[in-house]
This record gives C-alpha cells, structure tokens and sequence, in this order.
C-alpha cells in the first residue's frame, strides 16, 4: 500500500470549493477519488429533531474530528477506509458507511479542514476558494432550498446569524495558510494548471 497524496479545498459556504473538488476528481480519473468533510458532521440522532436545527453548523465543533482523524490516519497507509455518510434533511448519520479504495490521490473539500493544526500537516497542497459574501448567500441559499429542503427565509436568517460570522472567524483566516488562492468561478486555464500540478505531484510521490 503506497501513501497518497492528499490534497484540500477549502473555501466558505457556496464558494465553489465542491465545484473545484468535483472537477479535480473528474479530470484525474482515475488516479484521484472525494472526500467531503460535511459527512463528518456529528450525529444528531440522539437529540430530539425539534432541537437539532439549534445546533451552529457553520462552527468547527460540529464536526466529528476524532471520525476525521481516525479515516486520516487509515489514509495514510494506503489502506481502504469506510467513511461515514450524512444526510442533511435529518442531522443524522447514515447506517451504511461508504466503502473508499484509497487512490493515488485524494481530494477532499471543506469549511475548516486547514483549521486543525493536525489536520493541516497532512495535505500536501491546499487551494482556498475566495467568493464574495453575496455570491455566497446566493449560491448557498439555491443548493440549501433544492436538495436539502429548507425554506429560503430559514436559509438566509441561518446565514447571516450563522454562517458569516463563523466564516470570518474559522474560515477566512485559512487563505492565508493556503498553498493557492483562487477566485470563484475558477477560470479553465486556472482548473488547468492545478490539474498538471497535482499530476506533478503524483508523479513525484511514485
């Protein structure tokens, strides 16, 4: 078993950073496979369903970063590692763990995942995905209303109670311990040359 190389793309809450993700892992296929960070969220199933929607899920704590650690270190041998899956209607954790056959390279995305100085050590390259705030509300109120059925108002009160003030505290402080900064909507020479790159360092790693 050979060790990957992994890489992150963080960025805040509809910035485009599981856009980015997607497109790496598409155009590296088959040397490259996904991890979201949000299927590590901390299961709510204990809590009664009324409450859970207290819960700030643009914080940091939300996370399960033992369950994160642990699939970390798994990664790190090469080894194959089931990763949780969550389902965000509910705030629960998924039965079934998603089987993942570690690949050359892995490409994970998240809010916070160059937050953890741990975690950070780990990643061989990091892009922060930079948006503007209102590109942000837009693209997050969009995707929170189609597939996770939440009501537009409900999306927008979250944001601004929520999602901004914890991307100004947790999130923006990790451009600056990024690798790349690239704006959103990532342009196709850009997408082009971060793909050569981690080819690159593919290569590199055997």
């Amino acid at each position: 078993m050979r060790r990957p190389v992994q890489v992150a793309i963080i960025g805040g809450s509809g910035s485009g950073k599981t856009w980015l993700a997607r497109k790496l892992t598409e155009r590296l296929a088959p040397w490259a496979a996904r991890i979201s960070l949000d299927d590590f969220y901390h299961d709510l199933s204990s809590r009664p369903a009324a409450h859970r929607n207290q819960v700030n899920f643009d914080d940091p704590a939300a996370i399960d970063w033992t369950e994160v650690h642990a699939r970390m270190e798994q990664l790190e041998i090469g080894a194959s590692v089931r990763l949780p899956q969550y389902d965000f209607t509910s705030h629960t954790r998924r039965s079934e763990r998603a089987l993942f056959v570690t690949p050359p390279v892995v490409i994970w995305d998240g809010l916070w995942l160059l937050h953890p100085a741990r975690l950070r050590a780990q990643f061989a390259f990091s892009v922060f995905v930079s948006c503007g705030l209102e590109e942000r509300l837009r693209r997050r109120s969009e995707r929170d209303v189609r597939e996770r059925g939440r009501s537009l108002e409900s999306v927008q009160c979250q944001f601004l109670e929520h999602v901004q003030p914890m991307h100004e505290r947790f999130v923006e402080p990790q451009r600056h311990q990024a690798r790349q900064i690239l704006p959103s909507p990532v342009k196709t020479e850009q997408l082009d040359k971060l793909v050569q790159l981690l080819l690159s360092l593919k290569c590199l790693n055997g």
